[in-house]
């Protein structure tokens, strides 16, 4: 059975809290777009770099979902979540600690291909986290 797209939101947080690879997530495409806390990052290869980095330099993360909202329409699906996250600087030895807002885009795997085939994975093509001001 293939997976809802909340249930790879769901996987994103768990592999997230594992340090696991987070950008098999994303469609390998140079329209993606991943909009972090301080970052802008476009296409495939640069939120690909981006999220080995940020594996690297990062660890022992927290990731609470608060209010997920997810929905499907055909092969597009969209997401919004109001989500605790918490991490340490590995370089830094810093803590930190926020109320982050997620939102975002998936797609089906087919239907970014331009296939005909239904009930594959769901992938990120966009991607927003920020946090409010003062946070």
């Amino acid at each position: 059975m293939t997976a809802s797209a909340e249930e790879t939101l769901r996987d994103y947080y768990e592999a997230l809290r594992r340090g696991e690879p987070l950008y098999p997530y994303f469609a390998e495409r140079e329209d993606v777009v991943k909009v972090g806390v301080g970052e802008r990052l476009v296409g495939y290869d640069a939120v690909a770099e981006g999220l080995r980095e940020q594996t690297r330099t990062t660890d022992d993360w927290t990731v609470e979902s608060r209010e997920p909202r997810v929905a499907e329409q055909g092969d597009c699906a969209w997401f919004a979540d109001r989500v605790r996250m918490a991490w340490t600087a590995v370089d830094a030895e810093r803590e930190y600690d926020v109320d982050a807002r997620w939102s975002g885009t998936l797609s089906r795997r087919h239907a970014l291909e331009g296939r005909a085939a239904a009930g594959d994975e769901w992938l990120f093509v966009g991607m927003r986290v920020s946090v409010p001001h003062g946070n």
